[in-house]
């Protein structure tokens, strides 16, 4: 079989390994990105862009069927379920062509199979057109990622979906049950109820949104409460049967039974690190949990071989793998030192939208740091009241003595836009009263971010 050599060779072509491919391409750097089905993985295929043009349909229904508000009569509203799943078919293939002409762009060879890395240095092409095929590296980047988690008792099939299958359902469900109330659950509840789908979702914890501060997700359920999608929050799932035409969920709320049936499930529990069949028996990565740990480089117990994104485990974003990748492969290369990520966006697509960053004040309590409180609701925003969106809220969480911002929560509309400001800051070390003392046009919606530093002080003007 013959040998191609490589600077890099990449394994994995989602948000960190094409970013991490195409980085190197910048560089000079003759590289490989070795991707089992399709240029952008998971996130651009199966999860973040198609989940997104879905929720820009469901956005428009939803729009439609508040058109009255705005003094608009539409008349009856109609849908074909089948061409909203399709436009996001053609959305993730025409974002997953751009990915492969930039791949040609900066001379990335793009090969597409499933790799394992054999040692370090080589890579062998184990299935697909190529398969046999050796590939050398003096570097080798592991970004393969994570898969959807799945509840042992319920296994996929035709009423049993995870996101994947949900992204391509046949027909829209009646009834579903969605197993998980984090971003990729509330997203999917309300896509579905926009169409008018009986959500009901079931989740363990006593919140929606668990990783979201308390206010946020208490805003969540009473506005999902106003869409009609039940929460069953603190519940515990005891057994699940798969029939012909329905899904018979038991589970307890409060030490009480309950039996729910629907047409369908969407198990939205978490995932695990993809990494089987990566390695070889003799390469021995060092794992916790099942994630690749590495050092401030990127770089495994094993020289030459990095790793980066999901597979490296929480938070599991696809910028944050973006920007890992690029990290490794900058310090592979020039010889900077990488940077860990410490500051990111967390963001929620559903109705209102959520966006956070840093720590809540759950965390900040139980870490034992001093915090004060700036919040400001969008009912107080004229911009919100115009646009019929004045549900939610900016708070921000900054420290006493020095106005540093420790965490930034926002629920409402354009949430996920807005957080940018506060990212931006908070990597330049900004404060609460440079936020405040930042002119933000009028009327917009990112008024209410200063208006939330300023009532730290209660020095808010709207409120």
């Amino acid at each position: 079989m013959s040998e191609a050599k490589y600077d890099l060779i990449v394994i994995g072509g989602g948000p960190g390994g094409y970013a991490a491919a195409i980085r190197a391409g910048q560089l000079g750097k003759k590289v490989a990105c070795v991707e089992m089905e399709r240029a952008g993985g998971t996130c651009l295929n199966w999860g973040c862009i198609p989940s997104k043009a879905l929720l820009k349909s469901a956005e428009l229904m939803a729009s439609l069927k508040k058109a009255e508000t705005f003094g608009i009569s539409v008349g009856s509203v109609e849908y074909d379920f089948a061409k909203v799943i399709d436009r996001s078919r053609g959305v993730a293939d025409q974002m997953a062509k751009g990915i492969e002409f930039l791949f040609k762009k900066n001379k990335v060879d793009y090969i597409v199979a499933k790799a394992q890395v054999a040692s370090p240095g080589s890579v062998t092409l184990t299935e697909g057109d190529r398969k046999g095929e050796t590939l050398l590296a003096e570097n080798i980047l592991i970004a393969t990622g994570c898969r959807a988690k799945v509840l042992p008792f319920l296994p996929v099939g035709e009423r049993v979906m995870t996101s994947r299958e949900a992204l391509v359902m046949k027909s829209q469900p009646k009834s579903v049950a969605i197993i998980g109330s984090g971003a990729i659950g509330v997203e999917f509840a309300y896509f579905l109820n926009a169409f008018g789908t009986d959500v009901t979702i079931l989740e363990v914890m006593p919140q929606l949104v668990p990783v979201e501060d308390e206010e946020v997700a208490k805003v969540l359920e009473r506005s999902f409460k106003k869409q009609k999608i039940k929460s069953e929050l603190g519940i515990e799932i005891k057994e699940a049967k798969v029939g012909k035409e329905s899904v018979t969920i038991e589970y307890e709320k409060k030490g009480k039974p309950i039996t729910l049936e629907v047409e369908a499930v969407i198990q939205a529990v978490g995932v695990q690190a993809n990494l089987e069949g990566a390695l070889a028996d003799s390469v021995k990565l060092e794992l916790d949990r099942g994630f690749i740990v590495v050092d401030g480089r990127y770089e495994t117990n094993v020289k030459g071989i990095y790793a980066a994104g999901d597979i490296i485990g929480p938070p599991t974003l696809a910028h944050v793998a973006t920007y890992e990748a690029i990290q490794a492969v900058n310090g592979m290369f020039d010889h900077s030192e990488p940077k860990r990520v410490t500051n990111f966006p967390g963001c929620t697509y559903c109705l209102p939208q959520i966006a956070s960053t840093g720590l809540t004040e759950k965390a900040a309590k139980e870490q034992g740091i001093e915090y004060n409180v700036g919040k400001f609701p969008f009912v107080a925003s004229g911009k919100a009241v115009a646009a019929n969106a004045s549900d939610g809220f900016v708070k921000v969480l900054s420290a006493p003595e020095t106005g540093e911002i420790l965490g930034v929560h926002i629920i409402g509309a354009d949430a996920t836009e807005l957080i940018a400001e506060y990212c931006l800051a908070m990597e330049m070390e900004g404060t609460i009263d440079e936020i405040h003392g930042t002119i933000h046009a009028h009327p917009t919606l990112s008024e209410a971010l200063a208006e939330a530093a300023a009532a730290t002080h209660n020095e808010a003007i709207h409120i």
